[in-house]
C-alpha cells in the first residue's frame, strides 16, 4: 500500500466514523468553540488569522444591530388568518368554492387534490386592533396584544415548498434539498462566538399540545452541512442529561478528567501532524468545551434563583424542562450569555383538521412565554441588541381541507403568503409590512421571499449575506443562494 492511498484511506474512514459518532450523539459534544477550532483551520488554509472571537478576517462587516437571534420557529405553519391577517368579509363567502380567479391553478397538496370543491373557512376567532400601532391580533394571542408596538409583522411572506421538510430545510439552510448549512452554522461560521464556555448555536424543541403528533424534526435541519463540524447547532435534550457525555463516568473527577484530555489532545496533535486531517483539530476543541460545558450548564439550566414574578410570567409550564415556556426562560439565559444563535422548534401547527381546538392549544402554549421573553429582554437591556424573528414554514389555505362546519374546519399548505413577526435590535415597532387579497391567498403589496428574511437577518448581525460564502465541490455557496435582498423597510434608521 503506498503512502497516498493509506492517508486517503485514513482520512475516509476518520472522516466516516466521526460522522458516524455525530449522527449517534456525538452532536452533543459538538463545541462550535469558533475561536480554537477556527484559528487551527486557518494555520492550515494559507496562514490567514482568524481575529479574537473565531470569526471570519473582514466579518461583521459593518456595525451591527444585534449581537445575536432568537428564532422561534412554529414549525407545521400556523394559521395567518386565524392569528394575524384577519379576513372579516369571508363571512359573507362561507362555503362558496374559492374562485379559479383567485387560485389561479396553484398546484395543491395530495391532502386536498381530491377534493371536489374547496369552501372558503371564515376564520371564527374575533380579532382586534392593538397599541398605538393599531395591530390586528386574534383573541387567541392575548399576552402579545399587550406588546403589539414592540412587534413588526411582515404578512406577505412567500416561500417555494408545499411540503413540510423542503420547506422547513428551505428556511434553514436556503435550499429544499437537504445538506446545505443551517442559518446558525452560517452565523457561527462568519461571526465566530461571544462566549468560549457555550456554544455559538444552541436548539431547543418542544411538542405542542395542539397536535402533539405533528410533523418531525430531524438534527440536520440545525447541521453545518459542508461547513466544519464545530459550526453546528448543539440540541438541548429535553429528558435527561440536556447534553449528552458532559457528566463524567463514576469514580471520574475533575482533575483526571482534566488530565485525560491533555493527553487525548496530544494523540490528536500528533495525529493531525501526521495525516493533516482537519477534524482532528476540531474534535481537540469539541473535547475542551465539552470540558468547559460541565460547569457552565448546570449554572444555565439552574433556574432556581429566578425571581417569582418572572417565573409566572412566562406561565405555568416555565418549571417543566422541555416545555415551549421553559425554553423561553432558557433562551433569555443564553442571550445573558451572549450565545450567538438561539433556535426554539415548537411543534403541532399543521392543522388540517380540527384547526379551531389544536390552534388553541398551540396559542396557549406560546402565546404568555413569547411575549415574556420579549418584556423580560426589554426590561433587561437586552431587546436592543437582541434580534427576535418568530414564523414558520409556510402558511395555511382559506379553503377548508375536509368537512366545513360552523365550529369546524381545518386548512392546507400554502406558501403564495404568510405572516411572520419579529421584534428587537433595528426592527422597526409598531409596524406592519405587506398585505394579501380579501382571501389572504395571493399577495398584493411588499412581498418578502424566505431569502429577502434571511439576507435581513444576517445585515442586523453585521453580515452581508452576498459575502459570507464557502466553497465547496467547485462553487461558492452562501444561504440565500444567488437571491435575497434586505428588507429595509423593517429597519430602524
Amino acid at each position: 500500500m503506498n503512502a497516498a492511498f493509506h492517508y486517503q484511506d485514513h482520512l475516509n474512514r476518520r472522516i466516516f466514523l466521526g460522522r458516524s459518532a455525530t449522527a449517534l450523539g456525538g452532536a452533543a459534544l459538538a463545541s462550535l468553540l469558533a475561536q480554537d477550532g477556527r484559528a487551527a483551520s486557518a494555520s492550515t488554509g494559507g496562514g490567514t488569522v482568524a481575529p479574537a472571537g473565531g470569526g471570519l478576517p473582514g466579518f461583521p462587516n459593518y456595525a451591527a444591530k444585534a449581537k445575536r437571534v432568537i428564532y422561534l420557529f412554529q414549525s407545521g405553519a400556523p394559521s395567518q388568518m386565524d392569528l394575524f391577517d384577519p379576513k372579516p368579509q369571508m363571512e359573507k363567502r362561507r362555503s362558496e368554492n374559492l374562485p379559479e380567479s383567485i387560485r389561479q391553478g396553484q398546484r395543491l397538496t395530495t391532502m386536498t387534490s381530491g377534493q371536489k370543491s374547496f369552501p372558503v373557512a371564515p376564520s371564527i376567532f374575533n380579532f382586534a386592533q392593538h397599541g398605538q400601532s393599531g395591530a390586528w391580533i386574534s383573541e387567541l394571542m392575548p399576552h402579545l396584544s399587550g406588546i403589539a408596538d414592540d412587534l413588526c409583522f411582515i404578512k406577505s411572506m412567500h416561500t417555494e415548498a408545499i411540503n413540510h421538510d423542503p420547506a422547513i430545510t428551505f428556511c434553514q439552510t436556503g435550499s429544499q434539498l437537504a445538506g446545505r448549512p443551517s442559518i446558525g452554522s452560517w452565523l457561527s461560521y462568519g461571526l465566530g462566538s461571544n462566549n468560549q464556555d457555550l456554544p455559538a448555536y444552541v436548539v431547543l424543541t418542544s411538542f405542542g399540545t395542539g397536535r402533539r403528533d405533528d410533523q418531525p424534526l430531524y438534527d440536520r435541519l440545525w447541521g453545518s452541512g459542508f461547513l466544519p463540524t464545530q459550526h453546528q447547532g448543539v440540541k438541548f435534550r429535553n429528558k435527561g442529561d440536556a447534553v449528552l457525555y458532559l457528566s463524567n463516568p463514576s469514580g471520574v473527577g475533575r482533575t483526571l478528567r482534566r488530565q485525560q484530555l491533555d493527553e487525548l489532545a496530544e494523540l490528536n496533535r500528533q495525529d493531525y501532524a501526521q495525516f493533516g486531517d482537519p477534524e482532528t483539530q476540531t474534535r481537540i476543541s469539541q473535547y475542551e468545551m465539552a470540558f468547559r460545558m460541565q460547569t457552565s450548564v448546570p449554572d444555565l439550566l439552574d433556574v432556581s434563583k429566578e425571581p417569582k414574578h418572572v417565573l409566572e410570567a412566562y406561565g405555568p409550564d416555565v418549571t417543566t424542562p422541555g416545555t415551549y415556556a421553559a425554553n423561553c426562560l432558557l433562551a433569555r439565559r443564553l442571550a445573558e450569555r451572549d450565545v450567538r444563535c438561539v433556535q426554539l422548534f415548537h411543534m403541532g401547527w399543521d392543522h388540517h383538521g380540527g384547526l379551531p381546538k389544536a390552534i388553541k392549544g398551540q396559542c396557549s402554549d406560546t402565546d404568555q412565554p413569547t411575549a415574556a421573553l420579549i418584556k423580560d429582554l426589554k426590561a433587561r437591556g437586552l431587546l436592543e441588541d437582541t434580534l427576535i424573528v418568530w414564523g414558520g414554514e409556510f402558511g395555511r389555505t382559506i379553503y377548508s381541507q375536509g368537512a366545513l362546519t360552523e365550529t369546524n374546519y381545518g386548512r392546507d399548505h400554502h406558501p403564495r403568503c404568510f405572516t411572520i413577526f419579529m421584534a428587537g435590535a433595528g426592527i422597526k415597532g409598531g409596524m406592519s409590512l405587506g398585505a394579501t387579497d380579501d382571501y389572504s391567498y395571493n399577495i398584493i403589496s411588499d412581498p418578502v421571499h424566505v431569502h429577502d428574511l434571511n439576507a435581513t437577518i444576517m445585515h442586523l448581525l453585521g453580515v452581508d449575506h452576498t459575502r459570507l460564502t464557502f466553497r465547496f465541490q467547485g462553487r461558492d455557496f452562501r444561504l440565500t443562494d444567488v437571491h435575497g435582498n434586505v428588507v429595509k423597510q423593517v429597519l430602524r434608521a
